[in-house]
């Protein structure tokens, strides 16, 4: 019977010889995880001769291979007696070879789809596992760059391009789901609205590309002074919104003073003249009695107008009026 199973791996080591040429990796592995076909794809890539691989364990040959992956996988095959697949974008590669192909240059290793095959003995025990490596880099690298590319016009798409900042499109979606989470849940959050005031000076007095300059540096402050969780946008022409999620009327002054205060003592140099700016700001907690979100951009702006109407380079919170 010994001799039977020899002869019946001798006959399927015949058949790896075979495909010494060809472009897949073939490994075939006892249950101890030591290498018993090691073929010429495998020697290539890896650069380890298959006289040092084979006998080996392959967790002693590749150290930085995930193991708890690979034992895992192989368990279930050994088990189960079934073929079992990996494909790259579960599990980018066993083996982490260098990408030596002209055309996918630009990515650091071979990705790699692999087939995991059991091999039985005479008594049809499952005492080594054969994997298929294959090399799909190119399919791997151009799938990427496709999905980099789309999310690239997604965010071309939310984003206007002079500030950089959320376009009014998308920051409205943004709201019109905080209202809808605020429904569900009744966690407060706070919309602000805020303008540069006295904009259309800057753009007859300094012109266009001065009211742009003006534009960014509230912009970049802005982002610069946001929590992680608050959610701005520009809203149209010098107007700014921001939603400040989980945050009340009263916490929200903390932020809008703060913003304010550093705006008022930031200066602009354009074509060597100075430019100061401030802003006016205006406040509006989400409640129950609001029917829809526009009822809420409503109430910030109207808060927003009062602060301008009583001065400018302030912040008022809106009071709630039945609309």
């Amino acid at each position: 019977m010994q001799l039977q199973e020899q002869d019946q791996f001798q006959d399927f080591h015949w058949m790896i010889e075979m495909l010494q040429t060809i472009d897949v990796g073939v490994v075939v592995l006892n249950k101890e995880y030591q290498i018993k076909s090691w073929n010429g794809f495998m020697e290539n890539h890896s650069g380890i001769d298959s006289k040092d691989a084979i006998d080996a364990c392959i967790f002693v040959l590749f150290k930085d291979m995930d193991e708890f992956w690979l034992r895992h996988k192989a368990d279930t095959v050994f088990k189960l007696k079934n073929h079992a697949f990996s494909i790259w974008e579960q599990h980018p590669y066993i083996f982490k070879f260098k990408n030596n192909r002209p055309i996918t240059g630009v990515a650091e290793f071979m990705y790699q789809n692999c087939t995991f095959i059991p091999i039985k003995d005479l008594r049809g025990e499952i005492d080594k596992i054969a994997i298929l490596v294959y090399d799909v880099t190119d399919t791997a690298v151009n799938k990427l760059e496709a999905i980099k590319v789309t999310e690239e016009l997604k965010q071309l798409s939310r984003t206007d391009v002079l500030t950089q900042m959320y376009n009014r499109g998308y920051w409205e979606e943004t709201l019109v789901g905080e209202f809808n989470r605020f429904a569900r849940t009744n966690r407060v959050s706070s919309l602000v609205m805020l303008d540069i005031d006295h904009f259309k000076k800057v753009n007859d007095t300094f012109g266009h590309q001065a009211g742009d300059a003006a534009l960014k540096m509230v912009a970049n402050t802005l982002t610069q002074t946001l929590r992680d969780t608050d959610i701005a946008g520009r809203y149209g022409g010098e107007e700014f919104s921001i939603i400040l999620v989980d945050t009340d009327a009263k916490s929200s002054i903390v932020f809008c003073e703060r913003l304010r205060k550093v705006i008022e003592k930031s200066e602009i140099y354009y074509a060597g003249k100075q430019i100061k700016l401030t802003i006016s700001l205006g406040i509006y907690e989400v409640h129950t009695k609001l029917s829809t979100y526009n009822q809420w951009i409503e109430g910030a702006d109207a808060a927003l107008f009062e602060a301008k109407n009583s001065g400018r380079n302030q912040t008022k919170i809106y009071k709630y009026k039945d609309h």
